[in-house]
């Protein structure tokens, strides 16, 4: 039985959208989207469209890689990926100067890879194989395992930068919510084509696929199919075999397609069997160690039933049942005991041939039947070797293991070694809660006896990060608590370090610093007393971020520089342990404003992260750089790191974190984009939807950075309320070391709408603050604010001008960019400062061209037109004057009077003072003094155009 053509009977419309799509490919037109989203019920012809858009393109001369997800197969990591880039040449693939980055999805190969980097490489080698356009299929993605789901949404998010595109297939109604959110939020940004295949109509059915039947039968038919092809085209073969169509109306798919195995011999429903336990491994080597039947009957049995149309061969030369379906129904049909076999049998092969462990460890979970150490061991390895790359995998594989473990006492200690590992992959994937309650029962077990990293501190502080991911501050708090206070028994000394370290870390989240300062200096002492130079380094730039997010700069200062020093002398593999105080440090320092030594400690967290495994400390590493970044006028670069955090903060799926990493990055996108770019406001809202109600630190930043797009995109009132909103009673939530700034953005909004008097109450907050902090970037928004209250005066200018020197001297350059282009105008409105004003909007403009920050971009532009008109104003102003009139004016810019200039030019008195009079009213000036300062102020080359 063959749907080859018939299937595409009624799929015009489908073909057409295909059609136009191979044609944008090909043109690499802009804004064509990435992805096409084939989805339908089960058996509704989506694989055959797929297959006709394959033949279409690879006739217009692209290249085509085709792979699929499988129904028993859904834990074997990148299953569908590793199915398409088979199809790719050898040739491609070794020319790729990442290829040993990609190993875990091209073939499969072990790598202790950053699985984010993994996805970023991926994309790269799409990239770099779309020489000519790439359409690359995913089949039955409904079924794919959740590292393949991780990657498709990274690729939907972030396109291939070249002619690619990607297919996916599904059953939408089968589809887990990872893939449908992924692929709704693509459709909403353009990403994402989607196209939903729906039931044939009677017309095509009767009058195309049936045509050897009567109408009459033909109609009840297609009634009982009710317009789906696979059920049409079974019910239709079952009919040429005899069966009356008024049982075949009342038949279901399943019985129909079973109804065909009913004529094999038993060594060739053997073989079905295998096949349909063996899945997409079904390859002909396989097949006679598993079936037991070696050469000519097996050659034969095969041919027989490629011939029925039961086997057909992919094209990587591995046997497969017809359709998905039928594969289903055979598995579930045939005996358990057997099926177990199968794959035990399958599993010992696979081992003696040395095949790639993530296929065995499928194999040996099917084959048990209680406990097995030997299929045990390769489930671990395979859980290990996927834990970076593919979390959810080996979360699963060592669930496996734990369920068949013996509960005896020669097994707790493995057993509590296993669930912390489970407790870690949970955690990596963004199951936060399960890997909690996992957690808990660790916690909950007796004592694992001399293990230090069994120890059960090390589960109360992973438990106590897991309810820091779920804004759970105030139990993180009370378990951390409880543990450090226990006395049968008492933490040893190591475990207090590790306990008072993330009691530490909960500030400043939900808790003030003030409260838990007194438990971070007693941790001080005992890492001391111990020798722990990790644990020391650790301890200090705990208190160095605490102390400076309260904005005790003194204090925090010197706590930084105690662990800076510490942390420099140590080298990199030292470094393992350090990785989230070198995040600290690095936050410390870019608060406290050294930004090179922020950026260069957040440097070195990120390579030792990356190669020992540490994803979870990505983001803060990474938002970091951002923010030092936004600060120093890089804005195109923060956005690219902020991507790159919010991939990993998704994975995690932590709330708090998104919340944190999107305020950051709007942030950022507000700098990088020219005022009226939806994009920042859009990445601010979505950061405050994801704080939810928290009322913390990292929801403070998502409504301040909505309130500074807001004002970006001139929506005044929007932004105070945002401001207000994170700020709380007496703006007290907002960060007392960047306080100033967040009050810069309500003094704005408060002038923008008129209200003078709460634009001057909040000016001089920031004044106070800021004076207080002693930080320049801090004192310099303070300035602008007062710049902004007193801008009818002419003490803004010099404000702005004092402000841009203050930001200079953090090497703040946005904001010095930022104080120069607001003061330039007022600057150069001034009858004595054109001069000043065109180098105030030079400087201004340069710094936002190096940065390419398109917001200060704009503002310079928007600035030009009165910075020009007053620079140019002298020329202009002085041309109209009469040669004698410009010699009388430049005599009197000399400061003669009128009598020594009448003796100098031989006039008399009266002239010279009709003169000046004429000089006065056609410059507009009023004074000798003001006629000086015009002249003056006079550039001597032409007059400024930009």
């Amino acid at each position: 039985m063959t749907t080859e053509r018939t299937a595409l009977v009624g799929r015009e419309a489908e073909l057409a959208l295909m059609d136009r799509l191979l044609e944008d490919l090909a043109a690499d037109t802009d804004g064509r989207p990435a992805v096409l989203d084939v989805s339908g019920e089960t058996g509704i012809g989506k694989s055959r469209l797929v297959h006709e858009l394959c033949a279409r393109a690879a006739a217009h001369g692209a290249t085509v890689l085709r792979g699929r997800a499988t129904e028993y197969e859904r834990h074997i990591p990148f299953q569908p990926f590793t199915d398409a880039l088979a199809d790719l040449d050898p040739e491609v693939a070794k020319s790729f100067p990442a290829a040993e980055e990609v190993a875990p999805v091209l073939s499969g190969a072990p790598r202790r890879a950053d699985r984010f980097g993994l996805h970023r490489a991926t994309a790269a080698l799409l990239t770099h194989a779309a020489e000519a356009p790439l359409v690359a299929v995913l089949d039955d993605m409904h079924w794919a395992d959740a590292a393949s789901l991780e990657l498709l949404d990274h690729l939907v998010r972030h396109p291939p930068r070249a002619r690619v595109l990607l297919v996916v297939a599904r059953r939408e109604r089968q589809s887990p919510a990872p893939l449908t959110a992924t692929l709704v939020r693509g459709t909403d940004t353009g990403a994402v084509r989607r196209t939903v295949l729906g039931p044939l109509r009677r017309r095509d059915c009767v009058d195309l696929l049936t045509p050897d039947l009567t109408r009459d039968e033909a109609v009840r038919l297609f009634a009982a199919s009710e317009g789906n092809p696979l059920y049409l085209l079974t019910l239709r073969q079952a009919r040429r075999e005899g069966a009356s169509v008024s049982r075949l109306s009342t038949t279901g798919l399943g019985a129909l397609l079973l109804e065909e195995l009913t004529p094999l011999t038993p060594a060739q429903r053997r073989v079905v069997d295998v096949v349909a336990a063996l899945g997409d491994h079904a390859r002909p080597a396989l097949l006679g160690p598993v079936t037991g039947h070696e050469g000519t009957r097996l050659a034969e049995d095969v041919a027989e039933l490629t011939r029925r149309d039961l086997l057909r061969t992919t094209p990587h030369g591995r046997l497969a049942l017809r359709h998905p379906v039928l594969r289903s129904l055979v598995h579930d049909g045939t005996d358990p005991w057997l099926r177990t076999e199968i794959h035990r049998l399958a599993a010992a092969e696979l081992a003696r041939t040395g095949a790639p462990l993530a296929e065995r460890a499928h194999h040996a979970e099917r084959s048990l039947a209680g406990w097995d150490p030997q299929a045990a061991a390769v489930l671990t390895e395979a859980a290990d070797q996927a834990a970076h790359t593919a979390p959810a995998s080996c979360a699963h594989w060592l669930d496996v293991v734990l369920r068949n473990l013996p509960h005896t006492a020669e097994h707790a200690a493995r057993r509590r070694e296993l669930m912390l590992r489970r407790a870690r992959a949970l955690g990596a994937c963004g199951r936060l809660r399960e890997s909690r309650d996992l957690l808990h029962q660790v916690i909950a077990l007796p004592g694992p006896g001399g293990d230090p990293a069994l120890s059960r501190a090390s589960a109360v502080v992973l438990c106590a990060v897991m309810e820091r991911h779920l804004g759970r501050y105030s139990e993180a708090v009370a378990l951390l608590r409880r543990e450090l206070h226990r006395d049968d028994p008492a933490p040893s000394p190591a475990d207090q370090v590790a306990l008072g370290l993330e009691l530490g870390n909960s500030a400043p989240h939900d808790t003030s610093y003030a409260d838990v300062r007194s438990d971070v200096a007693r941790t001080l002492a005992v890492a001391r007393a111990l020798g722990d130079e990790t644990g020391v380094a650790g301890v200090l730039t705990v208190a160095a971020l605490g102390e400076v997010y309260e904005g005790r700069t003194a204090e925090a200062e010197d706590l930084a520089r105690q662990a800076a020093v510490l942390v420099d002398s140590l080298p990199d593999d030292d470094l393992t342990g350090l990785c989230e105080p070198l995040a600290r440090l690095g936050w410390a320092e870019a608060f406290l404003e050294r930004f090179a030594d922020a950026e260069r400690h957040a440097d070195r967290g990120l390579a030792v992260a990356r190669r020992t495994g540490q994803l979870s400390l990505l983001p803060h590493l990474l938002l970091c750089k951002v923010h030092v970044r936004i600060q120093t006028c890089r804005p195109a670069s923060a956005v690219e790191l902020a991507d790159e955090a919010e991939d990993i903060a998704r994975g995690i799926g932590s709330d708090e974190l998104l919340a944190f990493v999107l305020g950051t990055k709007a942030h950022a996108l507000v700098d990088a984009c020219p005022p009226g770019d939806p994009r920042p406001l859009a990445t601010a809202e979505e950061a405050v939807a994801a704080a939810g109600l928290s009322v913390n630190w990292w929801a403070s930043v998502a409504w301040c950075t909505l309130g500074y797009a807001a004002l970006t995109a001139g929506d005044a009132v929007r932004a105070r309320e945002a401001v207000l909103r994170a700020g709380g009673p007496g703006l007290r939530r907002l960060q007392p070391s960047m306080r100033p700034l967040f009050l810069e953005i309500l003094v704005t909004a408060a002038v923008a709408t008129g209200d003078l008097d709460a634009a001057k109450e909040w000016a001089e907050q920031a004044r106070e603050e800021a004076e207080r902090l002693g930080l320049p970037v801090q004192r310099a928004s303070a300035m602008r604010s007062a710049a902004h209250v007193r801008l009818g005066d002419g003490a803004a200018a010099e404000l702005f001008v004092a402000a841009a020197e203050e930001s200079a001297r953090s090497e703040g350059t946005f904001w010095e960019a930022y104080s120069l282009l607001l003061g330039a105008p007022l600057l150069a409105a001034d009858p004595e400062g054109p001069r000043r004003g065109q180098a105030a909007w030079l400087r201004g403009q340069r710094l936002a061209a190096a940065g390419d920050s398109r917001m200060l971009l704009e503002l310079a532009e928007l600035t030009r037109p009165a910075v020009a008109e007053a620079a140019d104003g002298p020329e202009r102003r002085l041309a109209e004057l009469t040669a004698r009139e410009r010699e009388i004016a430049e005599l009197v810019a000399e400061g003669l009077t009128s009598p020594a200039i009448a003796d100098r030019l031989c006039l008399s008195r009266r002239t010279v003072e009709t003169h000046v009079s004429r000089i006065y009213r056609k410059t507009g000036v009023s004074s000798r003094a003001a006629l000086t300062g015009l002249i003056a102020g006079r550039p001597s080359g032409p007059a400024f155009g930009g």
